[in-house]
């Protein structure tokens, strides 16, 4: 089966913060873009989870809004705020509890997956998986810059899921990871801030050049920058261009994909990540779940102009379709 179009609804988020995008205008969206597979994040699209329970009555509307237009629910991304006591960690079987929580409103919600920040342990969420499999589901421990897949961490997360046995426990890698190129919007942001150009411009040949980061920073410091300057040689520590071809090696755990991106261009084109490389790998790969788009470049962009993240999804969904050799989408920009 061919790899399918969705979008992590949290590309919206300026948008839904802001009370110009309802969850129906999110899907409504999402639906015109031919991009079916929806993404949620419990805490942005309904409010007071996890908290506060949800009720029905919402549930029921998320279910009826999914069939209204023919959308398909993916994945629920739940957080684990092991940290939530100050001076000491949420005790492990809190930490379970948390999860199965979540186990069970990804449950109401149909999706078949749920997405676990890479911070949590494996011995968690291995202690979960037999609960996510009565419920129907797998979950899936995203794999974020600055980790990757032959991280330590990321490791010893699938030795424990192979030595679980259980199918219910998986891998999302998020593309971020494959940042080949240090992306436009980062540069300008970091010169509104008022990083000199000659600095800015070393920052991004040295990322290109694969300088190790704490090179970076120090001739920075020794070109006289401070401040912002700093700050932007900071972003070396935690980006790196990754090898999309790592992913082939898990890929019978890999069932989601986050499409990360910061900018596409009018001519379809993200400039930092290599989605033409890595759409090859994951068809190489036999990959046929969805690529859910995941607009980042809104933080980047907010203090000098208003984000449109629905023109920035349409364009991303624009250049995956030509990359998956799908007709170009007869798209109108959908405010």
């Amino acid at each position: 089966m061919p790899i399918k179009r969705g979008v992590s609804l949290y590309s919206f988020q300026n948008e839904t913060f802001q009370g110009k995008m309802t969850l129906e205008d999110c899907i409504r969206t999402c639906a015109e873009m031919g991009a079916k597979g929806l993404e949620v994040i419990g805490e942005q699209t309904f409010w007071g989870w996890p908290e506060a329970s949800v009720a029905d009555a919402e549930i029921e509307n998320w279910h009826r809004l999914v069939a209204q237009y023919d959308c398909v629910p993916v994945a629920h991304d739940f957080m684990l705020d092991y940290k939530r006591y100050k001076g000491r960690e949420m005790p492990f079987e809190e930490q379970v509890a948390s999860v199965r929580k979540d186990i069970e409103f990804g449950a109401r919600l149909g999706v078949k997956y749920l997405r676990a920040l890479v911070s949590i342990a494996p011995e968690v969420l291995v202690a979960a998986a037999a609960h996510a499999e009565e419920q129907g589901v797998c979950i899936l421990i995203e794999v974020h810059a600055p980790l990757h897949f032959d991280h330590p961490w990321i490791i010893r997360h699938a030795e424990a899921f192979e030595k679980s046995g259980s199918a219910a426990l998986g891998f999302l890698p998020d593309m971020g990871m494959f940042l080949h190129a240090f992306p436009p919007v980062w540069k300008e942001k970091f010169l509104r801030m008022g990083v000199p150009h000659n600095i800015a411009d070393y920052i991004v040949k040295a990322y290109e050049d694969r300088v190790l980061s704490e090179y970076v920073i120090l001739n920075v410091q020794q070109m006289g920058g401070t401040g912002p300057a700093i700050a932007m040689a900071e972003t070396l520590r935690h980006n790196a261009a990754f090898e999309p071809k790592r992913m082939l090696d898990y890929m019978p755990r890999i069932r989601n994909i986050h499409g990360k991106f910061y900018e596409v261009t009018e001519d379809y084109v993200e400039p930092s990540i290599p989605y033409d490389e890595i759409v090859k790998v994951l068809q190489q790969g036999g990959y046929d779940g969805y690529i859910c788009s995941e607009y980042e470049g809104n933080r980047w962009v907010e203090d000098a102009m208003e984000p449109d993240s629905v023109e920035q999804v349409r364009r991303q969904q624009v250049m995956l379709a030509g990359l998956l050799g799908e007709p170009t989408p007869q798209l109108q920009h959908a405010a």
